[in-house]
């Protein structure tokens, strides 16, 4: 049987021109590829790179404030008290909320000596209670659970390695990578893509203090936090003694009786005293708090009072008609735990939380129950201390 062989196919003519215009081409794209390298600091393809990974989660956004609560600030040489340390704390972790980014939070707080004194009102008159704890900061987590916050926001601290990759990855991102902003709105941080699409978002540019950022909060897009986020994200540890400490209690009324740094008086040119809280003194005094209470707390409840008066037996009065318990009755359980005031004050704040009825200084909120009808927040209106009854007292 014959076979018919294939016939070659003839090779085809490459132009020239061809030839000419794939060399062009392929220079043009080398130029670009070296342009784009001098213009970002790092290759292109290292870029694309990490960002493939971003969108794949490997690596989240995240937002810095620096590596102290509160400062860049006025408070910067020393600190504010915890209160005034958490009001930007939530304003930092609000800010994160909103901008779904992951909040870098500092792996340490400080503590102002003011709120460090170890002897506290209710315990004996003895040289213990003069004592303090020397510690100028503690470690955040010995304060608050990172984990369960985080169940809200996601919280990373600033010395843990995924915030060393994110710094890592930053700096090999380039342009990209992190953003140094200074009064910028959130709104502008969210949705203009200069700053949004920026791995981190760094706000230690600002000058104020951080929760300067959400003074003024009620014209603000953000997630509001409730006063108690953060004092029910107590640790683990703080949380367990609490409990503890409420199941002894049982069914139990909490009285915060704020009066130390906050009786601040000063003379006027005529010698006057006065006061920016002139009813405070008063309405802080246990025969003024029997007589506010009493429609409240029905005489023989056991009453939990967290207070800052240094004055032993100071509310001994209250005794008549009250059962009374501070924090000083459980140190067996409170003292091989407790490091600091800061602890303590957290502790305290899971009690007065835990209680049926809770009455606060002052009045935060419409519904608060408070001592005092004095505002929390008054810094231009000294007036002279009123101490005597009124018909509005009680």
């Amino acid at each position: 049987m014959a076979i018919h062989a294939t016939p070659k196919a003839k090779p085809k003519f490459r132009s020239p021109f061809l030839l000419l215009a794939l060399a062009i081409t392929a220079i043009a794209i080398l130029f670009l590829f070296r342009s784009l390298v001098s213009t970002t600091g790092s290759s292109p393809l290292i870029s694309i790179s990490l960002q493939n990974e971003v969108k794949q989660g490997r690596h989240e956004r995240y937002l810095y404030w620096g590596t102290r609560i509160d400062c860049p600030g006025k408070h910067c040489e020393t600190c504010a008290g915890l209160g005034h340390q958490e009001s930007s704390l939530r304003c930092a972790i609000e800010e994160a909320m909103y901008l779904q980014r992951t909040f870098v939070m500092p792996s340490r707080i400080c503590i102002n000596p003011m709120h460090n004194k170890k002897g506290i009102f209710q315990l004996s008159n003895t040289s213990s209670s003069e004592a303090s704890w020397e510690a100028s900061s503690c470690s955040m987590d010995t304060l608050y659970d990172i984990d369960l916050i985080s169940e809200t926001v996601p919280v990373i601290l600033d010395d843990s390695k995924e915030w060393s990759q994110v710094l890592s990855t930053s700096m090999k991102l380039g342009a990209p990578g992190a953003g140094h902003v200074e009064g910028v709105s959130r709104i502008d941080l969210k949705e203009n893509n200069k700053f949004s699409d920026l791995l981190l978002i760094n706000r230690t540019a600002s000058p104020l203090s951080w929760f300067m950022e959400c003074k003024d909060r009620n014209k603000r897009s953000s997630v509001m936090l409730p006063h108690s986020f953060l004092p029910s994200m107590a640790a683990r540890k703080l949380r367990d003694v609490a409990e503890k400490i409420k199941a002894d209690l049982g069914d139990y009324d909490a009285i915060h009786v704020r009066r130390g740094d906050k009786l601040k008086t000063r003379k006027d040119r005529f010698g006057v005293e006065r006061s920016l809280t002139p009813h405070l003194d008063r309405d802080t005094r246990p025969e003024f708090i029997l007589c506010r209470i009493a429609k409240w707390v029905p005489a023989g409840r056991t009453l939990f009072i967290a207070s800052n008066e240094r004055t032993p037996g100071f509310f001994s009065l209250l005794s008549i008609r009250y059962k009374l318990a501070y924090s000083s009755n459980y140190s067996h359980i409170l003292d091989p735990l407790i490091e600091n005031n800061y602890q303590l004050f957290m502790v305290e704040r899971l009690l007065l939380m835990g209680a049926k009825t809770f009455i606060k200084t002052y009045k935060e909120d419409e519904t608060d129950l408070s001592l005092t009808d004095d505002p929390k927040k008054n810094t231009k209106n000294w007036q002279i201390p009123v101490y005597t009854k009124d018909e509005n007292t009680c």
